[in-house]
C-alpha cells in the first residue's frame, strides 16, 4: 500500500516535466534562416531564399484593429535580428509563380506637389480596379508617408486577402549616396525610419509581411546592417519594369516580358502622377504571363514555393 501511493506523486511529477518540454517545444522561436553575422563581408544575404510560409491574420478594414495583425517574428519575410538581413531578388526558378509588386512612393517634394495642386494623385486605382476586377494576387510596397496620405486605399489594400502588405521606407529617401538623385536620410535615422513604416502599415491589419524594399533599390553592408535589428528580408527584384516616367505602355511592357521568368519578382510602381502608364501597361503584361504559362502570386507564395 505504502509503495502505491509513493509512486503517485512521482508519476504526477513526471507527467508535469513532459508537459513542460512538450510546452517548451511548441513555444520554440520562429526558426531562423542560415545569414551571415553581423561581421562578415559585405551586402551579405543570398540574392535567393526560398521564405517559409506562414499563417497570416484575414484582412481587417480596420487600422486601429492591433489584434489583427501577427506578431512580427511569425510573418512572411521575418528573420534573424544578429545578423544582416538577406537580399532577395527572386525565388525557385520552378514552377510557373511570378510575382507582381507595386512600390507606393511619397517623398516630400510629392506630398508639396499634391498640396499645391500641382499634382492631381499618386495612387492610381485602375491598377487595384483591375487586380480586383480580375482577382490578380499582389503585393503592395507602401511608404508610411503614402499610408498617411491614402489611409481610404490602405484600407482597400489590406482588406483584400489577395493583397499583401510590405515596407518602402517612410519617406522614400535614399540609403546610400547617388541614388538617383533621392535625398538621402541619415545613418542614425535609418532603423527608426523603417520600423515607423512598419508600426503604420500593420495598424491596417490584412496580410503583413516583414518584407522591405529600399528606394531606388540602392543599399550597401551600412544600411543592412542598420535594418538588421528590425528581422526582414530585402526584397529588391530580378524584373525592372522602368515604368516610372515612362511615357508610353509598350516599353514597360517589352520590360517586363523579355526578363520574366519562373520565381521572377517584377517591379511595377502604383504612383500614377510619377508612373502614369502602367495601369495601361498592366493588361498587356498579364496577358503575357498567361501565354507564357506563367500565373501571379503574392511575393510569399512566390519566395515560398516549394
Amino acid at each position: 500500500m505504502s509503495v502505491k501511493t509513493s509512486r503517485v506523486p512521482l508519476l504526477a511529477t513526471l507527467a508535469a516535466v513532459l508537459g513542460a518540454l512538450t510546452l517548451l517545444a511548441v513555444l520554440n522561436p520562429l526558426r531562423q534562416p542560415e545569414g551571415a553575422d553581423l561581421g562578415q563581408g559585405s551586402e551579405s544575404g543570398a540574392r535567393f531564399v526560398e521564405a517559409e510560409a506562414s499563417d497570416r491574420s484575414e484582412a481587417s478594414a480596420n487600422p486601429s484593429s492591433a489584434s489583427s495583425t501577427p506578431p512580427a517574428g511569425t510573418l512572411p519575410g521575418a528573420t534573424r535580428t544578429d545578423a544582416l538581413p538577406p537580399v532577395v531578388d527572386h525565388g525557385p526558378r520552378r514552377g510557373n509563380k511570378v510575382a507582381l509588386t507595386f512600390d507606393a512612393d511619397m517623398t516630400d517634394a510629392m506630398r508639396r506637389q499634391l498640396r499645391s495642386g500641382a499634382v492631381t494623385s499618386y495612387a492610381n486605382l485602375k491598377i487595384i480596379d483591375r487586380l480586383e476586377r480580375e482577382g490578380v494576387p499582389a503585393t503592395f510596397f507602401l511608404t508610411g508617408m503614402w499610408v498617411e496620405q491614402y489611409p481610404e486605399v490602405t484600407r482597400r489594400l489590406a482588406a483584400n486577402p489577395r493583397f499583401e502588405l510590405a515596407n518602402h521606407t517612410y519617406g522614400h529617401l535614399a540609403f546610400t549616396a547617388d541614388c538617383y538623385g533621392l535625398p538621402r536620410i541619415d545613418r542614425r535615422k535609418m532603423t527608426a525610419d523603417v520600423a515607423r513604416t512598419f508600426d503604420l502599415v500593420s495598424a491596417y491589419g490584412g496580410r503583413q509581411t516583414r518584407y522591405f524594399r529600399f528606394p531606388g533599390l540602392c543599399h550597401d553592408r551600412t544600411a543592412l546592417t542598420a535594418l538588421a535589428p528590425l528581422g526582414l528580408t530585402v526584397v529588391d527584384g530580378d524584373v525592372v519594369s522602368g515604368d516610372p516616367f515612362a511615357t508610353a505602355w509598350q516599353p514597360i511592357v517589352r520590360a517586363v516580358l523579355d526578363q520574366v521568368r519562373p520565381g521572377s519578382v517584377i517591379v511595377l510602381h502604383v504612383t500614377e502622377a510619377n508612373a502614369p502608364m502602367t495601369d495601361e501597361a498592366l493588361p498587356h503584361i498579364l496577358a503575357g504571363l498567361a501565354e507564357r504559362g506563367l500565373e501571379p502570386a503574392l511575393l510569399s507564395e512566390v519566395l515560398g514555393a516549394g
